[in-house]
């Protein structure tokens, strides 16, 4: 496998790639909430006057080791994302898909963007993910739920690996029989999954990091193993660890530099990978 991270400006990097030379590609670009988006990374230590208290009545102290933050507000959002969207399709395979993930806000704006740019025949669904986690607020109905574009750059023939998708649970497994309960069935455009667990494994600390189980999806159903993925919005990695569980090849961009250190801790002692712009300090040891 060939796996490239690029420390650029993501235009500057589409515009070198090959026509036609990507299966897939599957963007989280900041969602233009006019806030700098932030994430304090704590640990405790055991401690007999500590502010919390753990298992079996133990008490620990919090301490805090940093934190990773960058700012999500453009003066026009749109003109921002024109380039790199059309950049986006001349660097599709003619089967290859664009999965564009953005919230509530923006959506609108950004699906009329996209019909514009790939052509309002090539939409093929918007995925809601939908999750359960964080602050409610009492003045309207709480966003639980962020939106995933899926355009094809030829409506007439793109990958879809129906088989390869997981399948979930049926919430009424008694009034489908056994056999279909024992199997399980497809997903729809309703996509019922937790963000990254505080304390899970795959916790990076990174501010805005997706699930794995969401990316895999996405990767199992639109491309084939071997095909290349490209993220140029690659924040803390996770697109690139998706596609080095399924045997793909991924490109991936940013130029904040705690995405890069996130992604050197991520990737660290992983052969194959080419780190261009950014010399990580422990990623090939």
């Amino acid at each position: 496998m060939n796996h490239r991270i690029y420390n650029a400006d993501n235009l500057e990097v589409l515009k070198v790639l090959p026509d036609e030379s990507v299966s897939l590609i599957y963007i989280d670009p900041p969602f233009n909430t006019g806030k700098t988006q932030s994430r304090t990374q704590l640990k405790t230590e055991k401690s007999a006057s500590g502010d919390r208290t753990g298992f079996m009545g133990q008490r620990y102290t919090t301490v805090k080791i940093g934190s990773k933050a960058y700012g999500d507000i453009f003066d026009d959002f749109l003109v921002f994302l024109e380039p790199r969207l059309v950049e986006a399709r001349r660097i599709l395979k003619p089967n290859g898909s664009l999965y564009f993930h953005i919230d509530y806000r923006e959506v609108h704006y950004c699906k009329i963007l996209i019909d514009q740019i790939f052509g309002r025949e090539s939409f093929l669904n918007e995925i809601i993910w939908a999750y359960d986690y964080g602050a409610r607020t009492r003045k309207k109905w709480p966003a639980k739920h962020d939106n995933i574009l899926w355009y094809a750059k030829d409506p007439s023939t793109y990958i879809y690996n129906v088989d390869e998708i997981e399948r979930i649970p049926y919430m009424a497994p008694g009034l489908v029989g056994p056999e279909k309960a024992a199997r399980g069935k497809l997903p729809t455009d309703t996509w019922w999954h937790t963000i990254v667990p505080t304390n899970g494994k795959e916790k990076t600390g990174y501010p805005t990091q997706k699930p794995l189980g969401v990316i895999r999806r996405i990767i199992a159903a639109s491309s084939n193993p071997g095909d290349t993925v490209l993220d140029f919005f690659a924040g803390s990695g996770t697109t690139g660890a998706a596609c080095l569980e399924s045997g793909r090849s991924f490109i991936l961009v940013d130029n904040n530099l705690q995405a890069l250190e996130t992604m050197a801790v991520r990737f660290a002692g992983v052969p194959g990978i080419e780190w261009i712009g950014y010399a990580p300090n422990i990623a090939n040891a």
